[in-house]
């Protein structure tokens, strides 16, 4: 964005300076400077200004995406909160974190028991394709496996989704292919589902779920991302709907949303 001021401005103070060309040498020197002292006041203010960001639109492939920071929990439409691959409901800090999107979900959003939830998920109508084989050696919480990327409608509000996969310590954890065929499956689930409501979405993988041989990937690398998957999926929302990725207040300032802005084209 900068760049493309500065070029226009830059073209027009050319063409300015072609037609003051019987000005002294010595006087001449003041455009170059002007021109550098312009531009680094312009990007200053440029800088201070998006640094104050908490919101921005994308537009890929006729679809709306808002960036937003909040909670989403308070967001309108259809809201997506990641289980593990489980559907487990187990908020002990071991298998479930209680400052988890999921325990959170469980212990305070939610006005059914946890039997209750659990009696839902598992009268669910699923896509045979995304029920797994049963996890018969494991010894603490559920053992029925599905597919990542498969998604619960709850309540017809929220979109509940097999994110994380569980090692044999209820450690959740994802390697890069693993990250993206997830993303590929919750696109292509939610496109069932939406029906023409907006979605709201977390930064998924921004937890503690940990991506192997990833462990220092950062949120916006992870946001763009999602981003890209998106544009390569068949989903696509039709307006007024659109896809809304909300960003914690804590972790907002972590993200170049005027990066992500500019290379909105490209990614």
């Amino acid at each position: 964005m900068f760049w493309s001021y500065f070029s226009a401005f830059s073209t027009i103070f050319g063409l300015i300076v072609l037609f003051i060309d019987n000005q002294p040498l010595k006087e001449k020197i003041y455009y170059p400077i002007g021109l550098i002292t312009f531009s680094f006041l312009f990007y200053i203010g440029l800088w201070i200004y998006v640094s104050k960001w908490k919101k921005i639109n994308l537009y890929i492939e006729n679809t709306t995406i808002s960036i937003v920071t909040g909670d989403i929990f308070v967001q309108d439409d259809l809201k997506a909160i990641p289980f593990n691959e489980y559907f487990d409901t187990k908020v002990d800090n071991e298998i479930i974190s209680k400052a988890s999107l999921n325990g959170i979900f469980i212990e305070k959003i939610i006005n059914q028991t946890v039997d209750e939830l659990d009696s839902y998920i598992n009268k669910y109508k699923f896509r045979d394709e995304n029920i797994l084989e049963k996890n018969t050696s494991r010894l603490d919480g559920k053992k029925q496996k599905y597919k990542i990327g498969t998604v619960c409608l709850y309540n017809d509000e929220y979109l509940i989704t097999a994110f994380a996969k569980f090692n044999n310590l209820n450690q959740a954890v994802l390697t890069m292919p693993e990250y993206l065929e997830f993303l590929i499956k919750f696109w292509d689930e939610i496109n069932a589902v939406y029906a023409q409501r907006s979605v709201s979405v977390p930064i998924f993988g921004s937890g503690i779920t940990r991506i192997k041989e990833h462990k220092n990937i950062t949120d916006e690398e992870l946001l763009k991302i999602m981003l890209w998957t998106f544009r390569i999926s068949e989903t696509r929302f039709k307006y007024p709907a659109q896809l809304r990725i909300v960003v914690h207040p804590d972790k907002i300032d972590k993200i170049n949303l005027f990066e992500i802005k500019s290379l909105q084209n490209g990614i």
